[in-house]
Parts: structure tokens; C-alpha cells; sequence
């Protein structure tokens, strides 16, 4: 039975005070560092890369072309991330909710993605892929909220330091399973695991 109010159109108003004494458990497999990145369904994505680096300060890390990801992917950073923001060509106009492509959170050990892998699983968590992605070479698990967006929970995305250096496509690694992102480090990546036992061989 849900908890809060129905109003007169039918919908339920959550029970504000309910939702602020919601308690984290103890005990979880992994630990969120920080939300790592946002990836954005825009109109015109060349506008919107305009506005995100003249605008805001963002700088352009890697792009994918339409051959790669329909619509273009543009990746930019505000700080060391390879990227804190992406966006996505081919939205079909202004706010339609549609936007988000999905929110990625960051650990702070390799150990803790596979864990949440797992942890995931036994919640009955839809996984839609595990491994390791093209640009930014991070290692992740990405599954659906109960509305269905797309999250991430990443380790290991590459730094982008002072000199302005991105790790060029060529040293690119991408794995669909941990276990070959593991197997598979691109150059600088330490892929050692602290319990070798997380893995599925």
C-alpha cells in the first residue's frame, strides 16, 4: 500500500517527513565516492558544446562520431576527470524528460565494482552491461533504476592532467565483462584485483 496522500487527480504525495527518516543500511559491499559524470540528450549539439566550454568553462576530452554513437557523443571536463560531462546529439526537442542518458558514480577501488556486481544481482537489479567502456577507459557496471535510467557505478577513469595529455582511441580497451576489462588494462591502468576471488572464471 503506498504511504502518503492521494490527491483529488489521483496521485500519491509522498509522505515528506517518511521519506527524510529514510535510512541508509549498514553493511553495503561498496561505498559511492562521488556522482562522476552526467550524460546529456541535447537538440543541437553543437550549440551545446559551445555553450558547455565558452559558457561554462568545460574543455572537450574525446568525441565519437555518428559512426560510433548515432547523434555524436562529446565528451568535456571541468577538472582531472576524463569526463564529468558527455553530450548526445539527437534529441527531438526542449524538455521532453528525455534527456538523460544516465548518472554514473565513482568507487574508490576496483574490488567495489565487482561487489556492487553482485550486490546488484541478489537485488534483483537489472544489469544492462559490465566492463569496460571506449573513452575515459573507466570500469563499470551500469544497471536501470525502477524507473528505468541508466546508471553506473565506475572505477579507474583515466586523469587528465595539467599538460592537457587524453589517451589516444588506440589505447582504447573496452571489455564486456569485468573479468576481460581485468585481463585487458590499457596502458597505466593497474587492474589488480585485492580479492581475486570476485572474479567469474
Amino acid at each position: 500500500m503506498p504511504r502518503g496522500v492521494i490527491d483529488t487527480d489521483g496521485l500519491i504525495t509522498p509522505d515528506v517527513q517518511a521519506l527524510r527518516d529514510t535510512e541508509t543500511p549498514s553493511g553495503l559491499p561498496f561505498s559511492i565516492a562521488k556522482i562522476g559524470h552526467v550524460v546529456l540528450i541535447v537538440q543541437d549539439l553543437e550549440k551545446s558544446v559551445d555553450f558547455y566550454t565558452r559558457v561554462l568553462g568545460f574543455r572537450v576530452s574525446d568525441v565519437y562520431p555518428a559512426t560510433m554513437v548515432p547523434g555524436c557523443m562529446v565528451f568535456m571536463r571541468c577538472a582531472n576527470d576524463h569526463h564529468g560531462v558527455a553530450l548526445v546529439g539527437g534529441a527531438k526537442g526542449p524538455g521532453n524528460s528525455n534527456e538523460l542518458n544516465h548518472m554514473a558514480f565513482e568507487v574508490a577501488a576496483l574490488d567495489e565494482v565487482f561487489r556492487a556486481r553482485d550486490h546488484l544481482e541478489a537485488e534483483g537489479v537489472k544489469i544492462t552491461y559490465a566492463g569496460r567502456r571506449r573513452a575515459g577507459c573507466q570500469v563499470a557496471v551500469e544497471f536501470l533504476d525502477p524507473d528505468n535510467h541508466v546508471l553506473e557505478i565506475y572505477w579507474g577513469i583515466d586523469q587528465v592532467g595539467s599538460d592537457g595529455r587524453i589517451r589516444p582511441p588506440a589505447e582504447w580497451r573496452e571489455e564486456m565483462t569485468l573479468e576481460g576489462a581485468v585481463d585487458n588494462a590499457p596502458p597505466g591502468q593497474d587492474t589488480t584485483l585485492a580479492d581475486p576471488s570476485l572474479r567469474r572464471d
